[in-house]
């Protein structure tokens, strides 16, 4: 049996574009619903793998059905120009994908479908697969049409039997169904006052909308529906017209012209690298190649590729060519130079090039595992300079994932080598074409004086380790399991029964059912909520909340850190975490295998946690920590005036801000004024509302509303700063830090307005954060040269947020802390102190 995929276009793309975050190219283009098309479309071709596929779209022209119905589906909002533009784009990709793309004037979308249906059941080797998000399409189901129901969780196969199971008729009298109970998004009237319910047992009971009419006086339709259904009769049959597809649209193609033709690789490779689909060209396998020989165009840059021929060279040939700049890639078999666009295969052992290294300029693709290598082999890292091309990729567009050297040379060369084929040729072009992208964007001080020179520091740091006691991990872990233990019984003594705690599904039945406390919603499928927000509120209602957060706690504790710790260790004890450079949107470092960057500081098992964190014997930790930095940065880069003088004054920043919000002196602000105040500060960085700050200090909505229009009246440089900042991004479409990292805010433009409010909130916060982490790269790289220059035995161990943690000997810990302090204090030049408190320890907790 021969299969065709008829699409709904219209209904998909709709969907895509509400489903997917918003996404732009560099010049602006809108992308989403084209990518979120492709993504679901391509999914039933690999599922069904038609021998026929055909698309269909409306067009603006009024059909047969506003020729009889002028209101015909009349009232519907405009759609957004944001979608609107990417009609063209989408319908050219799925051309390029082998699907035929329909559209006719006086018909709909689903007019072709159903005619095209019906074509292929005439043919009787022929099944049909008819994909969409509109219910509408329900009607065409037979013995050979199935509807694909796409929805905001999955795509349902409807066959007759799922229809009767959910409907309780046959499909064919879905039509009828709808002419009684009309379709408000389509403006079909239907039977004033008939819903689907009635409807539906309508036509189970008569069959059909004739059947009712013929029948109208019998005693088993009420009296009220038998006045509606004679009142309404002439809106019935008109719906009824409305709702019915028409399956004998004159079209001129046979189905053999609707032929799935399969990709036309070399025309989509262009066009994915035009809208900067990358990982689409990665998902298909397209490659440049064969666009190149088809002689189709690409607005991707051009340049001359060279040659993927390697060859074979010698150690001792190798080290000949020394000193000049080169690319490196590496796989477990070989490695790979290019120099000079000579390219070179090497198969012997690293200790005998590491000479070759020394002193070097490396372009290549995620350096650090690289220098970790090298440095097992005995090489200075400190001393090799890698131009590390996923940082390229990272400053032009951060959070967005750099995608790989693949999906890099697609963008910027239009040439994708394959996954399996060495790339040290293809770095070269592609690091001149990315740097010529990093100068016009104005990013050259964020990649050379940040993010590349922190490279060997990061990985100097990882190979430092943070030395722990495994012992005490242990006993502690022992401790954290008792406590459980006690925690279990204390919950199913309350709960009057015993269940599994780590269960949402059994821990909302005990919560809401048993114990029958208030709950805001139940979903179908998930069931209660029982997430931490929900269960913070419910505290005051039943002490087995306390004991239920608190066994979270402590395995999360337990199953993290004390069962992990021990066994990730090295034999000396350390810990080496993973740096993850490139990551984050914001410019921040995250920590990852061990996460050491998460360990809780807040509750007092957290903190306790850093007990075991320790400096090795005649060593002491030194922990260097920025005071309030984002606070500072906001004063410094919003310019307000009363906010920079209280730090420049050293003034207590909540004490002083808790005197202006609440308007008393500073002398009457009592603790909950200040912690009230705390709460304001730091939340306006993150762009707060009256809602949210009403929840995190437990007061109405009004009254934080207040206290945060209070706050701007009283720092108006803020004010002035966050609407400006806002506006800004919206225009540009990224905020920028004062050391000009960008961070790209599609949502702002968003349809969606939670979207829109979440693009908002991260426009206001996006430079401060930004700025901290510049900051703190930037102290990094000091205080590592700095410690080295001087010869102290000191190394940086650890660097979570805004804190630096260095292993000092005894010593020198003085002279170590002073310059810590000293070069984290300098590493920015701001129109307000930056200060530094500065610790000492022999265990992580001592200095928290």
């Amino acid at each position: 049996m021969k299969k065709i995929l008829v699409i709904d276009g219209n209904s998909i793309i709709n969907r895509a574009f509400y489903g997917v975050r918003p996404l732009t190219t560099k010049a602006g283009k809108h992308t989403n619903a084209i990518f979120g098309t492709i993504n679901i479309i391509s999914k039933q071709l690999n599922a069904i793998k038609p021998d026929y596929a055909a698309v269909a779209f409306d067009l603006k022209h009024p059909t047969f059905r506003h020729e009889r119905y002028p209101e015909y589906k009349a009232g519907r909002h405009t759609t957004p120009e944001e979608l609107l533009s990417q009609f063209p784009d989408a319908k050219e990709c799925l051309e390029l994908m082998g699907i035929h793309v329909l559209e006719m004037p006086g018909y709909e979308a689903d007019d072709l479908q159903g005619t095209v249906a019906k074509m292929a059941y005439n043919d009787d080797d022929t099944e049909s697969y008819v994909l969409s998000g509109d219910r509408d399409l329900l009607q065409l189901i037979d013995e050979r049409t199935t509807v694909l129901l796409a929805t905001n969780s999955d795509t349902l196969t409807m066959k007759r039997d799922e229809f009767y199971e959910k409907y309780g008729i046959e499909p064919s009298q879905f039509v009828d169904m709808k002419a009684l109970m009309g379709d408000s998004s389509d403006n079909i009237p239907g039977v004033g006052g008939v819903g689907e319910k009635t409807a539906a047992n309508l036509i189970k009971e008569f069959g059909s909308l004739d059947a009712i009419y013929e029948s109208i006086d019998d005693t088993k339709i009420s009296k009220g529906v038998r006045e509606k259904l004679i009142r309404d009769k002439e809106k019935a049959y008109l719906s009824q017209f409305l709702a019915r597809i028409n399956t004998e649209v004159p079209v001129s193609f046979t189905l053999e012209e609707l032929k799935y033709t399969g990709f036309n690789r070399p025309a989509l490779y262009a066009k994915f690298t035009e809208l900067e689909l990358n990982s689409f060209i990665t998902k298909f396998s397209l490659s440049a190649e064969a666009e190149m020989q088809a002689g189709t165009d690409s607005s991707a840059p051009k340049c001359n590729i060279p040659s993927a021929e390697y060859k074979e060279i010698t150690s001792d040939e190798l080290l000949l060519l020394k000193g000049r700049r080169f690319a490196f890639d590496m796989t477990n078999e070989a490695m790979y130079f290019t120099l000079d666009c000579a390219n070179y295969s090497y198969t012997g052992g690293i200790k005998d090039i590491l000479g070759f290294f020394e002193g070097c300029e490396m372009i290549c693709y995620d350096a650090k595992p690289i220098l970790h290598r090298l440095a097992d082999e005995g090489a200075d890292i400190s001393e090799i300079k890698a131009l590390d091309l996923m940082l390229y990729s990272y400053v032009l567009n951060p959070g967005t994932g750099t995608g790989g050297i693949c999906s890099l040379a697609s963008m910027f060369l239009s040439h994708a080598p394959s996954e399996s084929e060495p790339k040290s040729h293809i770095m070269p072009p592609l690091e001149s074409a990315m740097l010529e992208k990093i100068k016009a964007d104005g990013l050259e001080k964020i990649l050379f004086e940040l993010e590349l020179p922190l490279i060997n520091i990061l990985a100097e740091t990882e190979r430092n380790g943070f030395k722990i006691n495994r012992d005490g991990i242990r006993e502690f872990g022992d401790a954290l399991g008792a406590l459980m233990q006690d925690l279990t019984t204390n919950i199913y003594k309350q709960a009057g029964k015993e269940f599994n705690i780590n269960s949402p599904k059994q821990l909302g039945e005990v919560l809401f059912v048993d114990l029958a406390l208030p709950f805001k919603k139940k979903k179908k499928q998930s069931g209660y909520s029982t997430d931490a927000q929900t269960l913070e509120e419910l505290r005051p209602l039943s002490p087995i909340i306390d004991d239920i957060l608190e066994y979270r706690q402590v395995a999360k504790l337990r199953s993290t850190y004390t069962a992990v710790l021990p066994e990730v260790a090295d034999e000396g004890g350390r810990i080496h975490t993973d740096f993850k450079q490139a990551l984050t949107a914001t410019g921040r470092l995250s920590s990852a295998d061990p996460n050491l960057q998460n360990i809780p500081i807040r509750t007092k098992m957290g903190r306790e946690m850093r007990r075991y964190f320790i400096a090795e014997d005649g060593y002491t930790l030194i922990d260097a920590d920025y005071s309030q930095i984002e606070l500072r940065l906001l004063a410094h880069i919003s310019g307000d005036y009363n906010m920079t003088e209280s730090f420049k004054n050293g003034d207590d920043i909540h004490r002083k801000t808790a005197a202006a919000v609440f308007g008393v002196d500073e002398t009457e602000v009592t603790d909950e004024m200040r912690k009230r105040a705390k709460a304001v500060n730091f939340g306006i960085i993150y762009g707060i509302g009256g809602f949210s700050l009403a929840k995190d200090i437990g007061t109405t909505t009004a009254e934080a509303s207040r206290y945060i229009k209070s706050y701007l009246y009283n720092y108006p440089g803020i004010d002035m700063y966050l609407e400006k900042v806002v506006e800004d991004a919206k225009r540009d479409g990224y905020t920028v830090t004062p050391w000009g990292r960008r961070r790209y805010i599609p949502e702002l433009n968003a349809q969606n307005g939670m979207l829109r409010a979440f693009g908002k909130r991260v426009a206001m916060n996006a430079p401060i954060q930004g700025a901290a982490a510049d900051i703190m790269k930037l102290a990094m790289i000091n205080v590592a040269k700095r410690l080295k220059k001087e010869g102290l035995d000191a190394k940086l161990v650890m660097q979570v947020h805004d804190e630096l943690i260095v292993e000092a000997a005894e010593k020198d810990k003085e002279r170590c802390k002073a310059i810590v302090k000293e070069e984290m204090e300098s590493a920015a030049s701001l129109n307000l102190p930056l200060t530094v408190d500065v610790t000492e320890g022999k265990n992580w907790l001592e200095q928290s």
